[in-house]
């Protein structure tokens, strides 16, 4: 049976709950503000979420974990360094100092932003921060598990979307800016390694009269080009966090929302345990999902266990299910996209499935512990105006939005609690059908 038919009044109650979620968000954003990783900001709205949870869970809980607030986009500002001090180094008969230099950044880059690993966390001072988890119990025995997931910090605001859409309705500075630094790094380090090889550089330092001609020339265009590094110094804004009330308190209470729902109409699942999960510290790399990953995923096998990530309920007319995820590096579980996709076709939604081409979800940091997950989202992929800007505010939340993606989650619960995954096993599931 669908939702639907589940509960008496069932529209209306569509419409009280996306309130009550509306109501969350900006009760949140009022007497919390912008929430940084690891900020009292951020365990405050947690606290204020955990007393919305007790009322309709049978149990709520915080799981404190540790995480480096200042990791994941530590090697933005150092690249600019970087890139003068090895065109320096370089131009001063160092080859090998300067490839060693850029290597290190690069990959600093690449394992940070791109693969989400801690790769810098270690060296990096570190902060308390806890995921809050509601535990709701279904009426029989616990055959399956439902996750519902959202985070509860927001990020410092990227100067470049921002401005973009300041200037030119478009978010047309934040490729470019990234794009220039990231080919300037790469040239220089080509032309270095290039140096390094043409003498004495492989196994030592080569002085200048080991480059050639051509070598001593790509020297100073080099160190030209380094010029085009400067704007990323700007990249990120620490001192204005964003107030991120679509990306993502709209997540948690969205989520919240269910169980809500449930609690206060004294309804039960049958055999479906529903847990929701407010994470900490997505914004610096899911590292709440991570923590969250590493103490539940084995605890969590004793039954069939579904993930299901909730990220920026915004725009309507994107909603959809990421199949996709990490730069579109990872492939969310097939079986889970589909029961989504089913769920929102029993709500009335012919939604799309989607891949995450730039950033991740805390769906990545399930399925790599292990869950079955995937991510619903709705969000202009451009990516909007609001993404990391000071304009994510409670102005721009979308109640309609809210209600079709409360509507996918209740029919997507009804449909696990009666058959599970086993009717979506081996689903073909692409992004963009």
């Amino acid at each position: 049976m669908t939702a639907r038919e589940k509960i008496a009044g069932y529209e209306s109650r569509l419409r009280e709950y996306t309130n009550f979620a509306v109501r969350g968000v900006k009760k949140v954003c009022k007497e919390c503000g912008p929430r940084p990783s690891c900020s009292p900001q951020e365990k405050k709205a947690q606290d204020m979420m955990r007393k919305d949870l007790e009322t309709c869970c049978d149990s709520v809980r915080a799981e404190p974990f540790k995480a480096a607030p200042g990791a994941f986009l530590f090697w933005v500002r150092p690249a600019v360094v970087i890139g003068f001090v090895s065109a320096l180094a370089y131009n001063l008969g160092y080859a090998l100092v300067g490839v060693a230099l850029i290597a290190l950044e690069m990959l600093a880059m690449v394992l940070e932003f791109i693969l989400y690993k801690r790769a810098i966390d270690v060296f990096l001072p570190k902060s308390q921060a806890q995921n809050l988890v509601g535990v709701r119990k279904p009426a029989g025995e616990v055959k399956r598990r439902l996750i519902l997931s959202g985070h509860t910090d927001s990020a410092n605001e990227w100067k470049y979307t921002y401005l973009g859409y300041k200037h030119f309705k478009k978010p047309v500075l934040l490729v470019p800016v990234v794009a220039l630094a990231l080919v300037t790094l790469l040239f220089c380090l080509g032309v270095y390694i290039a140096a390094a090889a043409a003498g004495k550089g492989w196994v030592g330092f080569a002085g200048l009269e080991s480059y050639g001609p051509a070598l001593r020339i790509l020297g100073y265009v080099c160190a030209g080009l380094c010029l085009l590094i400067i704007p990323a110094w700007f990249f990120e804004d620490k001192k204005r966090p964003v107030m991120g009330a679509s990306d993502n308190l709209s997540g948690c209470f969205t989520a919240m929302a269910v169980a809500k729902l449930l609690g206060d109409l004294n309804l039960r699942l049958e055999n479906t345990e529903l847990v929701v999960l407010c994470a900490g510290c997505e914004e610096i790399g899911l590292r709440g999902a991570k923590a969250f990953g590493k103490a539940h995923a084995k605890e969590y096998e004793d039954a069939e266990t579904a993930f299901i990530a909730l990220d920026t309920m915004t725009d309507f007319e994107f909603i959809k299910v990421m199949c996709r995820d990490l730069n579109g590096t990872v492939k969310h579980d097939s079986a889970v996209c589909a029961m989504v996709k089913a769920g929102a076709k029993n709500a009335g939604h012919d939604i799309p499935y989607g891949s995450v081409f730039f950033g991740s979800s805390d769906a990545t940091a399930a399925t790599q512990a292990g869950f079955r997950a995937c991510l619903l989202s709705a969000m202009d992929e451009a990516p909007a105006d609001y993404y990391h800007t000071r304009l994510d505010t409670v102005d721009r939340l979308r109640p309609k939005t809210v209600e079709a993606c409360l509507d996918i989650l209740m029919e997507t619960v009804y449909l696990f609690d009666e058959t599970g995954l086993a009717p979506f096993e081996g689903a073909k599931v692409k992004a963009g059908e």
